[in-house]
């Protein structure tokens, strides 16, 4: 019997909230962490899409050295504050002994899109001279990773997942793996994301993922929702094994029980519309869990927002669990407050999924007003609903057709 996989520290700034404590509370009581735009101007820039999930009042001083966080990235910024919360949480103690042990696996879709706007702009304004030399650094995927590493001087296994909105998920899924097999004794897991710029938000405008209603949005499984409202944020992990972490004392605070990952191959942006590739993903993850689809007692769902996505994940949980088994499984989108923070809002899920087994508390789905006979499942509408279960799941679905799905359990 494998030895368990536990959480010991979580780490957050997100729409909701600049740590753990601020945004659960701001979760369960139901609030949204949308509204209009302030990183640039959305309407000189001449775009659909005027409202965003925005952090709000993030001081990168208030984590780091106020000169090192000029030469990151936003993300990476995001990375190091979430992973300094884990880790103050965590308590644990990085030594020349232990670093080379300890991993850091901090994932993200797209990495530094707004370095990589602000130097495009300054190249073609100004001149290539202009140009940071911070830039690349500033833009690469592995930042939030490579970053946290030096921060806190990790000398283990250090890299980061790129698999489009499952990126955390898919990231914190192989640092289970790598606990499991013995490569490593701890990591710091999870994800960041920013993609908050003129160009971001343009693109997934136009590839038609993004709500244009601009007021009371985003409506997952909802029959009037049309589409996602982009986010921003970072959740990160200190796991560790079960004896490891009982050795030294430290306070657990679930089990980080499975992992299953499936490809589509389908189409690059949309999903299989049976929803079989997620399907799939669920299954796995609870036979990695060792668990039975009947002891799930919560979903995270991927519910972004769209119409193709909240039917086919409907579609998904109806052919993991069977129809009457997954009519009775509560099913909330936390997006629906969060919005959708892209690679990074896998690895915040889990701090719900956490929190809710827990405190005995699920997240709502919030907006929700008319209900889709294609989306016919429980999604706990607009109110925080008790409940003590002790399995949970988290979906996270990402453009190329990857599917990532964890579970988490009591401890």
């Amino acid at each position: 019997m494998q030895e368990k996989i536990v959480i010991t520290g979580m780490g957050t700034v997100n729409p909701l909230g600049l740590n753990v404590k601020e945004t659960w509370e701001n979760v369960i009581a139901g609030k949204s962490g949308v509204a209009p735009i302030t990183l640039f101007d959305s309407r000189a820039a001449d775009l659909n899409v005027h409202i965003a999930a925005e952090v709000k009042n993030f001081v990168p001083s208030n984590f780091m050295d106020a000169k090192e966080a000029r030469r990151r990235d936003r993300f990476e910024q995001f990375a190091i504050a979430a992973a300094r919360e884990a880790m103050n949480q965590s308590g644990l103690q990085i030594t020349e002994s232990n670093a080379g042990r300890i991993g850091v696996i901090i994932s993200s879709a797209i990495g530094g899109l707004t370095s990589l706007q602000e130097a495009i702009l300054t190249n073609h304004e100004v001149g290539p001279r202009k140009v940071s030399p911070f830039f690349i650094p500033m833009l690469m995927a592995n930042g939030g990773a490579g970053m946290t590493a030096i921060e806190f001087g990790i000398k283990g296994p250090c890299f980061s997942v790129a698999s489009a909105c499952a990126s955390g998920a898919d990231g914190i899924g192989t640092t289970l793996m790598m606990l499991r097999s013995g490569m490593i004794d701890a990591a710091f897991t999870g994800a960041a994301e920013c993609t908050l710029t003129s160009t971001g938000v343009a693109a997934f405008d136009r590839v038609g993922a993004t709500s244009r209603k601009n007021d009371f949005t985003p409506q997952p499984f909802d029959k009037e929702r049309d589409g996602l409202v982009m986010g921003e944020g970072a959740a990160v992990f200190v796991i560790e094994r079960e004896s490891d972490a009982k050795k030294r004392g430290a306070n657990i605070f679930a089990e980080l029980a499975g992992y299953g990952a499936t490809a589509d191959a389908f189409h690059v942006t949309a999903p299989h519309e049976k929803g079989e590739g997620g399907a799939a993903a669920i299954r796995m993850a609870l036979t990695s869990a060792g668990a039975n689809i009947d002891q799930v007692g919560y979903i995270n769902a991927h519910g972004t927002g769209t119409m193709l996505n909240d039917q086919a994940e409907t579609r998904a949980i109806k052919a993991a669990f069977g129809n009457e088994l997954a009519h009775k499984i509560p099913i909330s989108s936390t997006k629906s407050m969060t919005g959708h923070m892209m690679g990074a809002t896998g690895a915040l899920e889990i701090i719900f999924c956490v929190n809710a087994i827990k405190e005995g508390i699920l997240p709502p789905t919030i907006n929700y007003q008319t209900p889709d006979p294609e989306c016919d499942l429980d999604y706990i509408p607009n109110k925080a609903r008790e409940a003590k279960i002790s399995l949970a799941i988290s979906n996270a679905f990402g453009f190329g057709g990857h599917n990532a799905v964890l579970a988490v359990r009591k401890y």
